[in-house]
Parts: structure tokens; C-alpha cells; sequence
């Protein structure tokens, strides 16, 4: 069996031909290790590589399942992502590598002791840790043009973003480094990422997976999810995530609830809308169209309106600033000239902010969950665009909607921050359209610890062909939809 194709498979599959010994874990970690030599010199989503580790852990996985006395079948559950590549954006803790956020500043710290409870979690189910991704400075951006480490440029067009803050995550999933990535979301750092890429990207319920072992940017709104290149394996690598852990005081202690058993239940039965309003005030025409190419795929034809939207949009952006001003106060002291300047003057403008401001902005953001869980009381799932625009010109210093001219890095998650700032599940699906050479993904939304009806969504999506997420060219960086 060729480890490149089976690579390019997806890690279900891999996971299916490890288990039943048709190909070695060692071989997979091989083939995506070479596939991070090929490519990421032009795609620079990695910022460290974990080689000796990864064919350590893949040779030891080899040997126990060579210690089977027949191969584990399909459903063999204890290890549901054997043998598969993965990476993490470099705000997860490492052993044995510097936890640097994106930063000039953290990389003069010691090297981290543990890995974070999530990768720990992933490789618990058989997944191999392959490295550390590209981001944005402290995760405050939408487009992971991070000075310090260079742009992580956009696997379909290498002369555009990738998307922020996880943009190396996202990144090396559509280029088929690996095929499964974790993230952090605070604003919208997963499904912008996931929209410019054409990946699949999951913002669980805010508090669902802990945190723990991970560089914050505002404890009150931080959230971690996978990337993936299928639903099914976006279900399968949550449900690996999935626990509490009292450790992250903001984790709910809830049980286990798996997902990737349910994904197939389809769409019956689900009352679904689209977002209007506010959300369709924000969009481009592909944003725009690719809404509509959905909607019309699953027959949905009710729009409903939010109220407040601005508002919460306004309080994210106080919160964000104000917390992480807050965290870096004694850096920004003491050494202002190493942070990127953008990311700098937003923490200095947040840590002047007014104490009565911050408090107003919590009361709006309950004001609006409030408000929310009102307009979906009966409503399943909710659809809106995750950006307003594709992926845009590395560089570039405007964007242009609704022939409005708005500034291109904060306006990216302009669809995103209100729904983050209230914690509610998302998927981030993507979606290519004929008129358009780049993809642009459509949140999926639903009510909190609902991921298993955002996934199901998604799965039916992807079966019509409505949705999909190919791996970019390897030859040139510049994609088409398959």
C-alpha cells in the first residue's frame, strides 16, 4: 500500500490500514514528514518539526500492534486515530520545545516539561505529534502575517493569507502535510483560518475541551478544536479531545459524548435557517453565493435576525483587549519594542481600558446569549458565512463589501467574533463555487453542546458534494476544487 496515497486518504482511512497492519505507522509518519520537506518551504505553516519523536512513537505503535495475534479490525476503538499525522498551532505546550505563541518574547523561555492535556489526548487514541504550527502573535489576528516566523501563505495561492490566528493549522491540513491540526479560537481563529483554506475547522462549546497546557489571549472567550479535511474525521479527532479537566477552571466537567457514531443520522427532522441582517449586511457576493449554495442544498428557505449583533461584535473586541492587555502589562513595561507593533498597540490601547467599560461589555455579552437562545428556540442549526471575503492578498490593507471599504485584518472576523463571544458550537465547511478560483467556508452553528448536530450537518453536506475540502497541488501551491 503507498503511505503517500494512503496520507492523502484521510485519518479514518489511515487509521483503518494502520489497525489492520496494511501499512506501518512508521511509513505514514515518513510520507508526511517528506511531505512537510517538499512543501512547507513555500507554505511555511510549521515552526518546529518533531521528527526523532514522531518515528519513535510510530515504531512503538508498530510494535504493539505487531504483538496482536490477528490485526485489529476497523472498529477497533481504543486507538481510533492509530498511526495518524498530526500537528498543533505553537501556543500548545511541547515537551522539549519553547512554547513561543507566535511571539519574540516567549522564546526566551525554557523548554516546556509536558505536552498539553489535548495532545496528550490525541496521541492517547494513536495519533503522532509531527510538529508545531505557524500563528499570529499571541493569537491576536486573522491572517498569521506573524513578523517573527514569516507569513504562513495560503496552500491554493501562495501569494495570499492564510487566515488567522491558526493559519498554520489550517494551512498544513489543505496542503496534506497532515491530515488533522489543533487550534485555538478566541474570535474566530479556527473558522477564518478554515474558510481561507477550504478545511474543515470544529469551535467547540465554550468550556467542551480544556485548555490546559496552552498559552492564553482572553481566558473568558478561548477555545480549542481540530482541523480536518473530512467531517467524519473532524467527529472522530473531537471525540478524542472530548473530557474535563479541573485543572482549566472555565472546562465544563462533562462526559464523553461522541459524536462520530451519530454523523451519518442525516438532516430529517432538523429545523435549520440562515442568518440575516447583520450577517448578510457583512458578506461579499462569494460569501454570499456560497451561502445560498447550501441553503438551497438542504431546502432551507426561513432567515431569522439577531438582535444586538454590533453590540456583541463591540464587547468581543473590549473583552479581547482588555484581558490581553492585562496578561502581557509587565512585557509591554519592559519590552514593548519585541512585540509585532499592530498586536502591541491594541494590548497597550486594552490594558488603558476602564474597568466600567470591561463590565459593561460581560453584561452585553449575557445580554446577547440571552437574546439568542430566545431567536433558537426553535431553531436546530443557523448559517451564516465564517468570512465575509476569500482569502485576500498577503499584504493587503483593505477589503471591499457591500461597497463599503473596511480594514482588511479585523474585518475578516466580522462573521465570526459574535458567535464566539457566546461559546456556541460551530463547524467551518467548506465550500468552492465554478466562478470562483478560492474556497469560503459557511459556519454551521447550533446550540450550546449541540457539536453532533453542527457535524451531522456537515457530514450530509459532504456527502451531496455541496461541501469539500481537496488537498491542494503539491507542484505549484495553487488548487482547484476536485
Amino acid at each position: 500500500m503507498n503511505p503517500s496515497e494512503v496520507l492523502d486518504a484521510g485519518a479514518a482511512r489511515i487509521a483503518d490500514a494502520v489497525r489492520r497492519r496494511e501499512v506501518s505507522a512508521t511509513e505514514l509518519i515518513r510520507a508526511s514528514l517528506a511531505r512537510i520537506a517538499a512543501t512547507d518551504p513555500r507554505i511555511n505553516a510549521f515552526t518546529d518539526i518533531t521528527a526523532e519523536r514522531a518515528l519513535g512513537r510510530a515504531a512503538a505503535l508498530d510494535s504493539k500492534l505487531a504483538a496482536a495475534s490477528v490485526p485489529a479490525p476497523s472498529s477497533y476503538s481504543s486507538l481510533p486515530l492509530a498511526g495518524v499525522p498530526f500537528a498543533a498551532k505553537n501556543l500548545f505546550d511541547i515537551e522539549g520545545i519553547t512554547t513561543r505563541a507566535g511571539s519574540k518574547i516567549e522564546r526566551d523561555k525554557p523548554p516546556s516539561h509536558h505536552d498539553a492535556l489535548l495532545i496528550e489526548r490525541m496521541e492517547n487514541a494513536g495519533a503522532i505529534l509531527v510538529g508545531a504550527l505557524n500563528m499570529d502573535e499571541y493569537a491576536y489576528g486573522f491572517t498569521t502575517e506573524n513578523s517573527h516566523d514569516g507569513p504562513t501563505r495560503n496552500p491554493h495561492d501562495l501569494s495570499r493569507i492564510a487566515g488567522g490566528s491558526s493559519g498554520g493549522s489550517a494551512a498544513a491540513v489543505a496542503a496534506g502535510q497532515v491530515p488533522l491540526a489543533l487550534g485555538s479560537d478566541t474570535n474566530g481563529s479556527i473558522r477564518v483560518p478554515a474558510s481561507l483554506c477550504g478545511v474543515f475547522g470544529l469551535k467547540p462549546t465554550y468550556g467542551r475541551l480544556p485548555r490546559t497546557g496552552t498559552y492564553p489571549f482572553v481566558a473568558s472567550l478561548d477555545h480549542l478544536g481540530p482541523f480536518a479535511r473530512t467531517a467524519r474525521d473532524l467527529a472522530i479527532a473531537y471525540d478524542a479531545l472530548q473530557g474535563g479537566d479541573p485543572r482549566d477552571p472555565a472546562c465544563a466537567q462533562r462526559p464523553v459524548e461522541s459524536v462520530a457514531p451519530l454523523i451519518d443520522r442525516g438532516i430529517d427532522g432538523l429545523r435549520i435557517a440562515t442568518l440575516g441582517g447583520y450577517f448578510d449586511e457583512h458578506r461579499g457576493p462569494q460569501a454570499r453565493a456560497a451561502l445560498d449554495h447550501v441553503a438551497t442544498a438542504l431546502g432551507v428557505d426561513r432567515r431569522i435576525e439577531l438582535p444586538g449583533v454590533e453590540r456583541a461584535r463591540a464587547a468581543a473586541f473590549l473583552i479581547s483587549n482588555a484581558e490581553g492587555g492585562a496578561l502581557h502589562l509587565p512585557d509591554l513595561r519592559t519590552r514593548a519594542a519585541d512585540f509585532e507593533p499592530l498586536s502591541r498597540d491594541r494590548f497597550i490601547a486594552g490594558a488603558l481600558l476602564p474597568a466600567a467599560w470591561i463590565n459593561t461589555a460581560q453584561r452585553v455579552r449575557h445580554w446577547f446569549a440571552r437574546q439568542v437562545a430566545q431567536s433558537m428556540a426553535d431553531v436546530d442549526i443557523l448559517l451564516t458565512p465564517a468570512t465575509p471575503v476569500a482569502a485576500t492578498p498577503i499584504g493587503a490593507e483593505w477589503i471591499e463589501i457591500e461597497g463599503r471599504r473596511l480594514p482588511a485584518r479585523p474585518s475578516m472576523g466580522i462573521l465570526t467574533q459574535p458567535i464566539s463571544c457566546i461559546g456556541l458550537p460551530v463547524c467551518a465547511a467548506p465550500v468552492w463555487l465554478p466562478h470562483y478560483r478560492l474556497p469560503i467556508g459557511v459556519q454551521i452553528i447550533a446550540a450550546p453542546w449541540r457539536e453532533d448536530l453542527v457535524l451531522r450537518v456537515a457530514q450530509a453536506l459532504e456527502a451531496m458534494g455541496v461541501v469539500a475540502a481537496p488537498i491542494a497541488s503539491s507542484t505549484t501551491g495553487i488548487g482547484a476544487a476536485a
